[in-house]
């Protein structure tokens, strides 16, 4: 996501914070770089432009340029002037007094709103709503039963209309059947076509007011550049929007519509699809997101993601056996596991502040090595992974050939299994103790 654009705008960052003094010039040499930057993302012509404009306003001026660090007030800048043109407000998905809150996914075909209709379901389940999906899409083959499969996928509610229903009607009767059984949410999906029309539109504003839609979202593709502009003012204009989704952002989106969508329509971001899991949903947070763009890191969604992957429980669990010096093969077992929950190693790594690119070239093969790992940890006894120390020559054969792999493969397992020990061991004996480190809470 964004990875073209982060790697000329951090460049830029580095280029201005490694200067000790700047001149006017450098200043607006620079800022050619990053609107070439925003340009090449596919960002809207006006919308660079008035970005880059704004930062020189600012950036030139005595108070910076007689700075003691100079290029670090102007990255400064750059990075408010990203947070204001994403959106400086947070803003979330807003719930009804009177339950159900309907929320009506629009979009063009193949943007992905069945999908995402899923993981918002998965992510209102994560605050405890109950919620109902159903489809008013008659077009599409087979577009109702995929909702329905992804509706179990997500452990939501569905509804199904009789065959023959209008989409006007299903929409009218998925309201009432949410209301009949005390959902807090209907999430109701609409039918895309390939190109904007005028009976798309019609149809959408009709279905609107029979869902009694608190929130309308237009599901948008990330990749689509300037024109999922264009789509995002004329449904803005013609039916009246209250926020966008941009799908596919884990691909090689190049982040023009997320830095032009808000500027141009005034409409904020809420949520970005990053993935095809239903878990693959983020909140989109524009200061997080530009501190990404800039290659700044982003800690709190590296802490954010290890919550959500390791258990109080097993927090309390490993800091209790590394307490009593006993952590084995199967607490590391476990830890490999939970990393790798955590999602691909390559994308935990660039949200670590300064990370050389180097070492994110050298992440690559960090699945295939936990892989290797976890076949060798299993081709162990429990009595093996329990008391590591049994592992002589001719065991550490048997595992190797029982995992598909060599002794070499295993030696180097067991030689990070003792630097992760003593490790263990370490943090045990700093003040604060180990559970705080490991995320406890």
């Amino acid at each position: 996501m964004f990875e073209a654009l982060s790697d000329r705008l951090s460049g830029i960052v580095r280029g201005l914070t490694g200067r000790g003094r700047l001149s006017e010039d450098n200043v607006k040499e620079s800022l050619r770089d990053v609107r070439r930057a925003l340009l090449e993302a596919d960002v809207q012509v006006g919308v660079a432009r008035e970005f880059v404009a704004n930062v020189e306003k600012r950036a030139i001026g005595e108070d910076v340029l007689k700075s003691l660090t100079p290029g670090q007030q102007v990255v400064g800048i750059v990075h408010d002037e990203l947070i204001r043109l994403l959106g400086s407000a947070p803003v979330t998905l807003a719930g009804s007094p009177h339950v159900p809150t309907v929320v009506l996914l629009a979009g063009l075909q193949g943007t992905g709103k069945t999908t995402f209709a899923g993981k918002l379901a998965v992510w209102l389940g994560t605050k405890s709503k109950r919620v109902l999906l159903a489809s008013a899409d008659v077009y599409r083959p087979a577009a109702i039963d995929q909702l329905c499969v992804v509706a179990a996928q997500a452990k939501a509610g569905f509804w199904r209309a009789p065959d023959g229903t209008a989409p006007v009607e299903i929409a009218r009767g998925a309201l009432d059947e949410a209301r009949r059984r005390g959902f807090d949410f209907l999430v109701l999906d609409t039918a895309g076509r390939l190109h904007i029309d005028a009976a798309l539109m019609a149809e959408l504003k009709d279905v609107r007011a029979a869902a009694r839609a608190h929130q309308v979202l237009l599901v948008v593709d990330g990749m689509t550049g300037q024109e999922a502009v264009r789509i995002g003012r004329t449904f803005a204009d013609d039916i009246g929007i209250d926020g966008f989704v941009l799908t596919k952002m884990d691909g090689d989106a190049r982040g023009g519509a997320a830095l032009s969508l808000r500027a141009v329509t005034g409409k904020p971001i809420l949520f970005l699809g990053v993935g095809e899991k239903l878990d693959g949903l983020e909140v989109f947070q524009a200061g997080r997101l530009a501190r990404r763009i800039l290659g700044m890191g982003d800690v709190v969604g590296l802490v954010e993601k290890a919550r959500t992957a390791v258990a109080d429980e097993d927090v309390a669990r490993l800091s209790e056996r590394v307490r009593k010096a006993d952590f084995t093969l199967e607490d590391f077992l476990e830890q490999l596991r939970q990393l790798k929950r955590m999602g691909p190693l390559e994308d935990l790594m660039k949200m670590i502040p300064g990370m050389p690119k180097q070492a994110l070239a050298e992440a690559g093969p960090g699945a295939e090595k936990f892989k290797s790992y976890e076949a060798i940890l299993l081709s162990m006894t429990p009595r093996e992974r329990r008391v590591p120390k049994v592992i002589d020559g001719s065991r550490r054969r048997r595992i190797a050939a029982g995992s598909g792999t060599t002794v070499t493969d295993v030696n180097r397992l067991l030689r990070d299994f003792d630097q992760a020990r003593t490790m263990m061991k370490r943090l045990k004996k700093m003040p604060g103790g180990l559970k705080r480190r490991l995320g406890g809470r």
